[in-house]
């Protein structure tokens, strides 16, 4: 018997930049030519339908402006398109226009394209580096920090991926100004999560301030507090991805909201905007915290308050069975030996820990339903 070890232990730098302003196209332009990118020859551009139309042809132009070989490469709006199967069709577009190694993709768009694209970028000739340019508040508050990427399947969302880190993150501010009052606001679901996870004194700022960014169906986006936003949201989740790049221990927190919300998610058949389910699932875990003996009632009501201020509808929907949706929790990626496990609040600005490496437990079918009835006869009515 031949026993042969292969020694390939690496230290590999994956730092990267994110700048927060307005009109970042030509920063970006710029980093270009500086070889933020070195050695590359073309430069794919990912987006989707609506984007394109809005940014996406005024990118290709002032890229190949300065002499940049590129293509756009667009599909339809909607985590919908986010699937193996669109993956495999940018693939072969890529191939057939020569892209190759020496390639660059720039993901343009919300928190599906950073996603899918990020996902591409690592897998096309085994990784190419990539750039998000940020064009949603989801985006700025889920997707630009972590390097979590993938893609959608039938049974739960995001299920195949990677950790593929971008070269650098632009959060443009101006492009907020595109957004529908929903999408805004599905962005805002990701913020208050932030909040109710690490940070007290920001849920307080959005306590405050919330009526500068929006008031019912009409956004202001008070230029200060939105800034303030989007770089609270990227320092708060930097923290904790710093700690834990992979989600061995304490990024689990960041599933704040989300065990019950993919389900949702994925039920509605993405009826639900990503921050609508999020805001549904953050209320399941309130009410399951509290019940459990973690949260106090005080806190459960900031949180419902903070919610109903920012316009969200924090009704669990009736046309989704309890059993249905917990029979997909099953499918979460926290689910360990086929137990559903939950990260809980135990206050406004800081998670419960059970143990020395975990920040998520063992919840029960009965715990789960118990918590649903007691937040559907307190909410529905």
């Amino acid at each position: 018997m031949t026993n042969i070890r292969v020694n390939l232990k690496k230290i590999v730098d994956k730092s990267y930049n994110i700048e927060i302003g307005r009109d970042l196209i030509h920063l970006l332009v710029s980093d270009l030519q500086n070889e933020l990118v070195p050695n590359i020859k073309k430069i794919a551009i990912i987006t989707d339908s609506k984007v394109k139309e809005i940014y996406g042809m005024q990118f290709l132009e002032i890229l190949r402006s300065n002499d940049f070989e590129c293509d756009i490469f667009s599909i339809p709006n909607g985590e919908i398109s986010k699937t193996r199967e669109t993956k495999i069709a940018l693939e072969d577009q890529l191939i057939s226009k020569g892209y190759g190694r020496d390639s660059c993709i720039i993901a343009l768009g919300g928190g599906m394209i950073s996603d899918l694209a990020g996902f591409l970028a690592g897998t096309f000739c085994r990784g190419i580096p990539y750039l998000i340019y940020s064009t949603t508040l989801l985006s700025a508050a889920d997707a630009s920090i972590g390097g979590k990427t993938g893609v959608d399947t039938p049974f739960a969302t995001n299920l195949i991926g990677m950790f593929h880190q971008p070269q650098k993150v632009y959060i443009d501010l101006n492009t907020w100004n595109t957004l529908s009052v929903r999408e805004f606001r599905s962005g805002l679901a990701e913020t208050i999560k932030h909040a109710c996870m690490a940070d007290e004194e920001f849920f307080y700022y959005l306590e405050r301030n919330m009526n500068l960014i929006l008031i019912e169906d009409n956004l202001l986006l008070d230029s200060s507090v939105c800034e303030h936003i989007a770089r609270k949201n990227c320092e708060i989740k930097y923290r904790i991805v710093e700690k834990d790049e992979e989600e061995n221990n304490l990024r689990q927190i960041l599933n704040l909201g989300h065990t019950a919300g993919r389900a949702l998610e994925t039920l509605s058949n993405y009826e639900l905007l990503h921050g609508e389910a999020v805001v549904i699932g953050l209320v399941v875990q309130i009410f399951l915290a509290n019940q459990l003996g973690y949260l106090p009632i005080e806190d459960l009501r900031r949180v419902l308050n903070l919610l109903l201020k920012a316009g969200f509808s924090i009704q669990y929907p009736p046309e989704i069975e309890f059993k249905t949706l917990i029979e997909k929790m099953y499918t979460d990626k926290k689910v360990r030996s086929g137990e559903i496990r939950f990260v809980l609040m135990e206050k406004i600005g800081q998670m419960m820990r059970f143990g020395e490496d975990s920040y998520s437990r063992v919840v029960t079918e009965s715990e789960i339903l118990q918590a649903l009835h007691k937040m559907k006869v307190e909410i529905n009515g």
